[in-house]
């Protein structure tokens, strides 16, 4: 790790649609750099690509143009099964709609990025039973997600994405769906969980609330980023 360089970085990063008879064009050349320890909130219209360019950010899509890198580390050169690995270990994602497994229970579900990733089972389990306590639905553990409120799905999401203590956690609309009561809380639980221990944290989010807590807020707005 070279501390001199950000820890997460985007050049020229362009992504297109075809839409009808045309080319939608999304992303049109965006740059970024995140640092370790770092808040940023990325906000904007519904369709102005916000998550089209978290994706590509935690590799979970290519761009057209451009490069992200980790690390200095160009993602898109590296092998598909070298990839796979860094999207488990070092790059930790919460999406909007949680996507739990519906037969596993709440604790076999953030255990199991941690199995991939080569834990012993009970040491992933055990760091699932803190990460749920940590994120207050230690009392759930055992719970399938089907039984768990909207709320809790999301807290259990957040616990899921900082399994394997990422370097890097992207946040999709991570309280897009949640009364005010459960976004403060799932608030809390990003910042106090995230930066606290080095992290860097990128928030995607049409929640002011939310986004005037990060240090930087950056507003995606035709197809480029622009200071907040």
């Amino acid at each position: 790790m070279n501390e001199h360089l950000p820890l997460l970085s985007a050049r020229g990063i362009c992504k297109s649609f075809p839409s009808a008879d045309l080319i939608l064009e999304v992303l049109k050349g965006i740059d970024l750099d995140l640092r370790a320890g770092e808040v940023a909130a990325v906000v904007g219209a519904s369709g102005t690509g916000k998550s089209t360019l978290l994706h590509i950010l935690g590799a979970l899509d290519r761009p057209d143009a451009g490069e992200v890198l980790l690390d200095g580390v160009d993602l898109d050169r590296l092998p598909a099964d070298t990839l796979a690995q860094v999207r488990n270990r070092q790059i930790g994602f919460v999406f909007q709609f949680h996507h739990l497994l519906p037969d596993f229970t709440a604790r076999e579900n953030v255990a199991l990025p941690a199995l991939i990733a080569g834990l012993a089972r009970e040491e992933a389990f055990e760091r699932a039973g803190a990460l749920l306590e940590a994120v207050g639905v230690g009392a759930r553990a055992q719970h399938r997600p089907g039984r768990l409120s909207g709320g809790e799905q999301q807290r259990v999401a957040v616990a899921r994405a900082l399994i394997n203590r990422p370097r890097v956690v992207l946040a999709d609309e991570p309280s897009g769906n949640l009364d005010r009561a459960s976004s403060e809380r799932l608030h809390e639980v990003l910042w106090e969980l995230g930066p606290a221990e080095g992290q860097a944290l990128l928030v995607v989010t049409h929640n002011p609330e939310l986004a005037v807590r990060a240090g930087r807020v950056l507003e995606l707005r035709d197809g480029r980023l622009h200071p907040g």
